[in-house]
This record gives C-alpha cells, structure tokens and sequence, in this order.
C-alpha cells in the first residue's frame, strides 16, 4: 500500500469565526475564517468554505484535474465567503460532490451558494464555474459513503442550525465540531456521539468561561462555545486529541497563546489550531480513559 492510500491527515487553512481578521495581531494563528483539508486514503475531503478555501484553492492548482468532496457545517458567512474565490472550481475538468442539509426555510445548500454570487453582491455568477459540481443535499443523521471512507453528522446547537460531521477510515475518526454552543446543565449528546472515542476531535472553543458569561457583554445564545467545555466534552468522550478551533477575531496571537497553555495544563493532548497546522490522525497515541459507548 503506497502512503498515499495509507494516510488520514488534517490540514487548517482558516481557523477563525465571524469575520477575518489579518493584521499584525492575528500573524501566528491566522486571520482567515473556517476551512479545514482532510487526506484521507486516496480522498480529499474539504469542510466548510471561509476565506481559507481561497488559500487552500492555490495550493492545490498544482494537483489538477480535482475530484475532491465539500461538507458544509451551514451557510453563516464565515462558513462560505471564500467559495467564490475557489479558483479549481473555475476549471474544467475538474469535479467536485458538495453536501450540505438543508436550511430551516427549506433553501439548498446550492441555492444558498448561488444566491451569494448574484449581483449586486458579486460580479459573476456560480453558473461561470467551469468545474462540474455536483451537489448532495443530505439530512440530519444521514450518512454518506465516499469508496472506504464514512462521514456522519449531527445537528449541533447554533442559531439557523448547522451539523457537525465524524469522517471514519480504518476504524480511526476525526470529529468537527464548529459552530455549536454548549448546554448550561448538561453536555450535548449529539457532541457527543460525534466525538465519541475520536483520534481527533476540532471543537468550536470560540469564548473563553469569563467571556461566555460576562456581566457586561454576555456571549450566551451567540451559538458558540469555550475552551473549557471542549476539555469536558474530550474527557467525557474519550477523545486522543482535542484542537481548539473558530477562534474569536478579537483574540491575538498572545491570547491564543494563553488558551493554548490552559487548556494542555487541563487535557495534555491539546492544542489550538492555526493556519498550516497539520495533524496525523493515525499517529495519535491512545487515551488513558475507557471506550464511550453511545446509540446513534
């Protein structure tokens, strides 16, 4: 087996929430918004479309013809703005399967990218892409098979709804999980189940507890979480690796710097994603706890 078929690995190009956020305070980390590679197998498997998918798109012009797949957690701007700056998906020849659920007002994850392209909002319409781009509406719960590889999903808590996704391959599981606010009483089983016994688990840690619950400007029903529920979601579920992700635009590089330090002193397996990072999930070691059994 060549180490192109044996291989499962993340990459970050866009690690932030809300807006991107370049400037001399954010050059560590990275300013651009969510999207996350994923090599798995011979599969390449993209997630979600912030202004990383831009980057991302340079880079694999060396690799053309594509065939790659495209999950969409949901279609908040930070989720989608780089789509129409995806140069490969401007190329014939090229193919590309995206999946996204539908919305709560019945729209496509197709209609939801067109509609963003239209005038007056952009110059040139979806229809120009040269790619043939095929588009899967899935739903809640539904899982979806791409040759050996599984990816599964779950509603997550988030204003307008959006789904998390666990890709398994070889009986090895990366969970990402963004976009999602915790409960105040109890943790979310569909976190849960999403991350159970994960190699990996990328968790929206968006706030920090003093940030969440502030007095003077409260984070509560914003649609995000923290750092330290990400650790109690970890432990509970057993996961090898947790990587701290969708980090807030106001938060520099010295800020991550201290998440960082805080949340290895509470899960040692930790670390906070930045632009470039890449994660070998076949070689993360084992966790001390016990398997967590959950019902789908």
């Amino acid at each position: 087996m060549s180490s192109v078929e044996h291989q499962f690995k993340v990459r970050f190009w866009g690690v932030r929430g809300s807006i991107s956020c370049p400037g001399s305070e954010t050059v560590r980390y990275g300013g651009n918004t969510s999207c996350v590679e994923m090599r798995v197998g011979e599969n390449l498997l993209i997630f979600d479309g912030g202004t990383g998918l831009r980057v991302l798109g340079q880079s694999l012009l060396r690799e053309m013809p594509l065939r790659a797949n495209m999950f969409f957690t949901h279609s908040h701007w930070d989720h989608i703005q780089g789509f129409p700056f995806f140069v490969p998906a401007f190329v014939k020849g090229n193919r590309f399967n995206i999946y996204g659920a539908i919305a709560p007002n019945g729209s496509t994850i197709e209609q939801r990218l067109n509609d963003q392209m239209l005038h007056p909002n952009f110059p040139v319409p979806l229809q120009i892409m040269g790619a043939d781009l095929t588009f899967h509406d899935i739903a809640v719960g539904e899982t979806v098979h791409i040759d050996d590889v599984t990816v599964e999903n779950a509603l997550l808590h988030h204003p307008g709804e959006a789904v998390g996704y666990r890709v398994i391959w070889n009986n090895h599981a990366v969970a990402y999980v963004t976009d999602t606010e915790h409960y105040p009483d109890r943790l979310d089983e569909n976190v849960l189940w999403l991350a159970r016994d994960a190699d990996v688990m990328i968790y929206d840690a968006t706030y920090t507890d003093t940030e969440y619950n502030s007095e003077k400007s409260p984070k509560v029903g914003w649609g995000h979480s923290t750092w330290q529920e990400a650790i109690k979601v970890a432990k509970e579920a057993n996961v090898k690796k947790l990587i701290i992700f969708h980090h807030d635009p106001l938060h520099s590089d010295e800020f991550m710097d201290q998440i960082k330090r805080d949340t290895a002193e509470r899960f040692s397996n930790s670390d906070v994603a930045y632009e470039g990072m890449e994660i070998d999930v076949l070689a993360q070691p084992e966790p001390s706890g016990k398997p967590l059994k959950l019902s789908a």
